[in-house]
C-alpha cells in the first residue's frame, strides 16, 4: 500500500473556538496553530492524531457550516470517521460525547468493529471507531446491531 492514513480533513465552521474547545474537550486535540483565511479569516490546524489534522477554515459570511441533511443527503462526503486509540480511549471518549449531549451513546457492533456515532457543534456528523475485541474474522453484521455490554 502506498498510504498510510489520512493527513487531514477541511472542516468549515462559524466559531472557531467553540469547535476547538469541543475537540479538545472530547478529543484531548490540540490546535498546532492558526493562519489568516479566505476572505479574512482564519485556518487552523487542529491535531486529532500523530498525523491527522482537522484544517478548520472561518470565514466571515460563509454560512455552509449551518448546512445539515440527513446521512446519506449530505453531497460526496457524508461523516467523519475517526480511530479511537484504544477500547480505553473509545469508552472515555464516548461518556464524554454522551455527557456533552452530543451523541446518545449507542455503540454498533459491525463485526470487527465497534463504532459510535456523534455530532460536532456545526452539527457534523462523526463517528468513533475501535477495533472489536470480540469480533471474529470473516464475521460482519449490519449497521444498528447493539454491541454487547453498551447500554443506552
Amino acid at each position: 500500500m502506498l498510504l498510510n492514513g489520512v493527513n487531514h480533513v477541511a472542516l468549515l465552521t462559524g466559531d472557531g473556538e467553540r469547535l476547538h474547545a469541543f475537540y479538545h474537550e472530547v478529543f484531548d486535540a490540540t490546535v498546532a496553530g492558526e493562519v489568516p483565511g479566505p476572505g479574512g479569516g482564519r485556518l487552523s490546524f487542529v491535531q486529532i492524531g500523530l498525523a491527522t489534522e482537522l484544517n478548520v477554515f472561518e470565514i466571515p459570511g460563509n454560512t455552509e457550516a449551518r448546512r445539515q441533511t440527513p446521512m446519506f443527503g449530505r453531497g460526496r462526503i457524508d461523516h467523519l470517521g475517526l480511530q479511537a486509540a484504544s477500547l480505553e480511549a473509545f469508552d472515555l471518549i464516548r461518556e464524554r460525547l454522551v455527557a456533552r449531549g452530543a451523541s446518545d451513546g449507542f455503540v454498533t457492533d459491525f463485526g470487527p468493529t465497534l463504532s459510535l456515532f456523534f455530532r460536532d457543534p456545526d452539527g457534523l456528523e462523526g463517528e468513533i471507531c475501535v477495533p472489536n475485541p470480540a469480533g471474529r474474522p470473516g464475521v460482519y453484521n449490519p449497521p444498528g446491531t447493539p454491541a454487547p455490554g453498551y447500554q443506552t
